[in-house]
């Protein structure tokens, strides 16, 4: 059996914190994976910079309130799913995933949980596992399935080499030349068509 392991943020969506950068005025948000490859530590940066402008949960969930699934991308999802299973394996948090995931159909998803204070600042991030995305992939190949997988950033990696087959889509300049016998692609049916042939 076959699954189709898909990234959230720059394949499905438009980056969360991109937005909130925009909307806030502070550009140091703008930081995201394709960027910084350690999460832990950009989490961490993340989290200082919101409690020194003072910005709580609710203000990130008002932002994402209003983004919206790149264009295509639920024609694609539905159409993906169509062929096969789909699992959305994400470094985002459920806090923000779900108006997300309303959008786009509920599919599945895994991904990470917040931790607030009482007066909503976040304070920390509880991850799934380490390495989420490709512990994830080599749990479900343990159980046999064949993984193909698509990702736009450095945290997309090993669950893009991990498995059967595996994309970039839409990602950098400087993460495709560094990886240039991965396929990159920048278009919905051509990524669809892809994946159709991989499985």
């Amino acid at each position: 059996m076959k699954l189709v392991c898909l990234d959230l943020e720059g394949v499905l969506v438009p980056e969360i914190w991109i937005a909130f950068a925009e909307e806030s005025g502070i550009p140091e948000l703008r930081r995201t994976t394709r960027d910084e490859p350690d999460y832990d530590k950009l989490m961490r940066y993340r989290m200082k910079i919101l409690k020194e402008h003072g910005y709580k949960l609710s203000d990130v969930q008002a932002v994402i309130a209003k983004i919206r699934p790149l264009p295509g991308a639920r024609d694609f999802l539905d159409r993906l799913r169509s062929r096969a299973q789909v699992i959305i394996i994400s470094d985002t948090f459920s806090q923000f995933a779900m108006p997300l995931m309303e959008q786009l159909g509920w599919p599945t998803l895994f991904c990470n949980e917040l931790v607030t204070a009482p007066d909503g600042e976040i304070t920390g991030v509880v991850m799934r596992c380490e390495e989420s995305k490709l512990t994830t992939v080599r749990a479900l190949q343990s159980i046999g399935f064949e993984t193909i997988a698509v990702g736009d950033s450095f945290n997309d990696l090993g669950m893009i080499r991990a498995g059967k087959s595996g994309f970039l889509f839409r990602t950098t300049d400087a993460i495709r030349a560094a990886n240039a016998d991965v396929p990159a692609l920048e278009d919905y049916d051509d990524l669809l068509a892809a994946i159709t042939a991989a499985l």
